[in-house]
Formats: structure tokens, C-alpha cells, sequence
């Protein structure tokens, strides 16, 4: 008989006085025996006093910042199953059960809350839009299908969690917890999940252009890391292409004149294909490590236990409306 596994919800908050309470006794009425914890990320209001008086863990992170909350918790936090949810009350707590199922039923080191907007203006100007791109990006980059990668709503297993780096600050904390299951080739699932306005007298702290160019940054951070070979190939070509257009009529010159009148072209052009060669040969010196790291990396990950297979009796069952969200997925 499967035994009841740990389940952990980390809630990370910055001014969500108005809020989490909510969050926390959902979440406490979804999920029996479930531990939440609330990282109050240096609010300035009551976040704290209130996730306590509803049933919370409070404990608190001075360095600001969503990531810097989520690797604090990932160091702090022991159990089987952790729930990753935001304390602005934007989630349906009611579809927990449904993630936590289905991690276990896999079982699956990661489930991702792809977002179905439950009232028309959940998503912020511009967000739903800049979500589509990073999830093409981060598609063709890493040739695996993603459908939400800025989901703040996720399930882990302890393997994926202990195996995380977290080396990101901010909201770009979304980016590597996707990039880190899609290049480690974990098994993960996609779940729709509600998601709705935030809750009145609370205010966002995602800004549109500033937040989207920060995680444009840490994605070609990511990319160069985790694909260098696939940047400094394309670099490579371009510059050879490059050299070739400026060099190739230098040459038919030469071919029938005998005679280099514009030296300094060529000499670019010789340049340009020498540094294209050189971009080479760097991504596949890069190229190596990174598979050696890659090794080493899952070498870890598979000293970690795995979830608790149930084979599909599991102690939270979501019931038919869970099977329904699943088939709506793309």
C-alpha cells in the first residue's frame, strides 16, 4: 500500500497582505496534510501576519527577488512532492490535487499549471503575447514542446528540486526552472489550470518591457550554457557567409585580372571566414564540456529518490474533472 507522500507548498509573497490568506487555506482544504510555507520576500505590509493567522509557515528571505525565494525554499524544504504557487491568489488552489495526481500517477519530476484564463482580463497587456514567443523560443531552442513557461503554478519531485541550481534573482526564475527540466530530459506533464485577476487591493510587481528583457537575457545566458554549439554555429555562419560575399568577387577579380586592387576587402573577408572557423571550433570545445557538465548533472539528479510511484492509486484523486483539463492541452 502506497504511504501518504510529503507535500510542501512554497508561497512566495512581496506586499500580498491582501491575498494570501486565501492562498493558504485553500490550499490547507485542498490538499490534507499538506505544509505550506510562506516566504515573505521583505514586505512592507501585513503578507506575514496574515499567511500565520491562516495556517502558514512564514519564514522570511531578505534578498530580494522571486528566485532568490525559490532556492532559499529548495535548500530549506525536505519532502517527496513540492507545489510551487504564487501568493497573489491569480491560481485555482482547487486544481492542486489535480497536478499533485498526476506527478505521481507518472510519476513525472515536474508539472507545469499551463494557464486557461478564467475571466477575460487575467492575463496583463502584452504578457500573453511575450509568453507565445519565449514558448516558440524555448521550443525551437531545446526541440521540446512548451506551452507555459512563465506558469508561476508547479509541481516538483524531490529529485528535480535537490538537482536545481537556482542561480536566478527575479521573476526570470520561470525561465530556468523550464529550461532545467527540458535540457535534463526529465519526465514532466502539462495540466490545465485556472487562472484569474488578481485579488482586489493587490498590485502586480511584474513590469511588462523591463521584466521581458531581463528574461530575454537569462534565456541567451541559458542558451549559450546549455547549446553553445547552436549559438556560436550560427554565429560562425553568418560571419562566413559574410566573409564570402565580401571575398568571392576579390577573387574573380584576381582570377582575371591577376591583380588584388581592393586589399583591404580581402583582408576582411580572410578575416571574417578565420573568425567564422574560430566560432567553430569554440562551440565544439563548448559543446564538450557542456555534455561532461550534462553527465555529471544527471549523474546527481539520479542519486535522488524518485517520486513514489503509485501506479496510478494515488491518495489525492482529481476525478474526472482532472482527466478533462488533461485532454484540453494541445
Amino acid at each position: 500500500m502506497l504511504s501518504t507522500p510529503r507535500i510542501v507548498a512554497v508561497v512566495p509573497c512581496h506586499n500580498e497582505e491582501a491575498a494570501v490568506a486565501r492562498v493558504v487555506t485553500d490550499l490547507l482544504a485542498a490538499v490534507p496534510g499538506i505544509e505550506v510555507h510562506v516566504y515573505d520576500n521583505c514586505s512592507t505590509d501585513g503578507t506575514a501576519e496574515a499567511a500565520r493567522r491562516a495556517g502558514a509557515h512564514v519564514r522570511r528571505e531578505e534578498e530580494k527577488g522571486k528566485g532568490n525565494v525559490v532556492r532559499r525554499a529548495f535548500a530549506d524544504l525536505d519532502a517527496d512532492v513540492y507545489v510551487l504557487i504564487d501568493g497573489d491568489d491569480t491560481y485555482d488552489v482547487a486544481d492542486v490535487p489535480t497536478l499533485i495526481e498526476t506527478l505521481l500517477a507518472g510519476p513525472y519530476d515536474h508539472v507545469v499549471g499551463v494557464r486557461r484564463q478564467v475571466t477575460s482580463t487575467a492575463y496583463r497587456s502584452g504578457h500573453e503575447s511575450g509568453n507565445r514567443f519565449f514558448n516558440a523560443l524555448v521550443t525551437f531552442a531545446f526541440r521540446r514542446k512548451v506551452s507555459d513557461m512563465f506558469s508561476g503554478y508547479r509541481v516538483f519531485s524531490r529529485r528535480f528540486v535537490k538537482s536545481f541550481p537556482g542561480l536566478s534573482r527575479g521573476f526570470e526564475i520561470e525561465t530556468e526552472l523550464t529550461v532545467h527540466a527540458v535540457n535534463a530530459r526529465m519526465p514532466q506533464a502539462e495540466v490545465a489550470v485556472g487562472f484569474r485577476d488578481r485579488a482586489e487591493g493587490s498590485e502586480s510587481k511584474l513590469r511588462t518591457y523591463h521584466d521581458g528583457f531581463r528574461i530575454l537575457g537569462v534565456f541567451g545566458q541559458l542558451l549559450f550554457h546549455e547549446r553553445p554549439f547552436l549559438v556560436t554555429g550560427a554565429f560562425s555562419l553568418a560571419l562566413f557567409v559574410l566573409g564570402l560575399a565580401l571575398g568571392l568577387p576579390v577573387v574573380a577579380e584576381f582570377a582575371s585580372t591577376g591583380l588584388v586592387p581592393r586589399f583591404p576587402t580581402a583582408f576582411l573577408a580572410a578575416s571574417l571566414v578565420i573568425l567564422a572557423g574560430v566560432f567553430l571550433l569554440m562551440g565544439v570545445l563548448l559543446s564538450g564540456q557542456a555534455k561532461i557538465r550534462r553527465e555529471a548533472s544527471r549523474l546527481f539528479y539520479l542519486r535522488q529518490p524518485a517520486p513514489p510511484w503509485s501506479g496510478g492509486d494515488v491518495p489525492y484523486r482529481a476525478g474526472s474533472h482532472g482527466a478533462e483539463q488533461r485532454r484540453q492541452l494541445p
